[in-house]
């Protein structure tokens, strides 16, 4: 339950006056912004779809107050069959909305935490090879090579086995694993960027390193890196359900990946028990993907045509 992320190919604008040093309007402004991603189908589609996850995340604790590990109906009622349950019950008696609602706070939790650690170490990695190149980059790039030769489910395997099973634990190996992708694409970014016009033009100001990649060039170089994450927390989702379904989940949680294991034996008699909850992850990690293309399309200037 892998998925590859290729890097977006966006174009970095300048966004510091050669006298000044301060920003320029050359990207969408931030007023302008979300009325583009709202005028923008494939966007508005995903953002749609995910901020209905989102809301059944937040609100699983009210629609569902019971615990959706408790046994609370007769095993294996049929979604429709008891107006109680009207997704069903699974082969215990557990309530299956119950078990998609709180498996939606789960999943999109560990993807968001674990894009949020893939984002940190990928951006300061590539950030600081980027800039300052020489051997400094030498090194970054071969940590980053030697991390991309391990794949992220296995690593996220042999962290989880090692330590306790838990959302946080989870969101760590994931992230750990999913850090290299960003560090690439940020480090490509400051290449092109860090001998601009703008930059110069810091730099002839007395600016610092650290001032210059991080309020100069690194809010030129977010639009592919926010898309890119978008993509990431949609493997992250992934990732998760996977552990899960291999019983590497956190025991205490409900997922969509342990529902989906939990039903596979029952596969031919009550295939609805798989099929919910693997159709919630297509949906979310469908619509994390559009709007991480609404994104690229909204955030590149040649796809805007400028």
């Amino acid at each position: 339950m892998s998925m590859s992320v290729s890097p977006p190919t966006l174009s970095p604008a300048p966004s510091i006056a050669m006298s000044t040093g301060e920003p320029e309007a050359n990207h969408l402004s931030r007023r302008r912004l979300p009325r583009a991603i709202l005028r923008n189908p494939t966007a508005l589609a995903g953002l749609l779809i995910l901020l209905t996850f989102v809301a059944l995340a937040v609100f699983a604790g009210v629609l569902y107050p019971q615990d959706p590990l408790d046994m609370v109906g007769a095993p294996l009622l049929w979604p429709g069959q008891d107006p109680e349950f009207l997704l069903g019950t699974d082969s215990m008696g557990r309530d299956v909305a119950a078990g998609l609602a709180h498996g939606a706070r789960a999943s999109l939790l560990v993807g968001a935490i674990s894009a949020v650690i893939g984002l940190f170490i990928g951006t300061l990695v590539g950030a600081i090879g980027g800039y300052f190149g020489g051997v400094v980059d030498d090194l970054l790039v071969r940590l980053t090579e030697f991390f991309q030769t391990i794949p992220t489910m296995l690593l996220a395997i042999v962290i989880v086995a090692i330590a306790e099973p838990s959302i946080g634990m989870i969101s760590l190996a994931i992230g750990v694993g999913s850090w290299p992708t960003i560090a690439r694409l940020t480090r490509a970014q400051f290449r092109s960027l860090r001998e601009a016009d703008f930059v110069m033009a810091a730099r002839s100001l007395g600016y610092g390193d650290a001032r210059i990649i991080f309020r100069e060039i690194l809010p030129n170089a977010l639009a592919p890196i926010i898309v890119t994450a978008s993509v990431m927390v949609a493997s992250a989702v992934l990732t998760e359900s996977a552990l899960s379904f291999l019983g590497m989940g956190d025991p205490n949680v409900v997922s969509w990946g342990n529902m989906i294991a939990n039903g596979r034996e029952l596969l031919r008699t009550a295939w609805y028990l798989t099929a919910l909850p693997g159709g919630a992850i297509s949906l979310a990690v469908l619509s994390l993907n559009l709007v991480g293309d609404g994104l690229n399309d909204v955030l590149n200037p040649r796809q805007r045509g400028e």
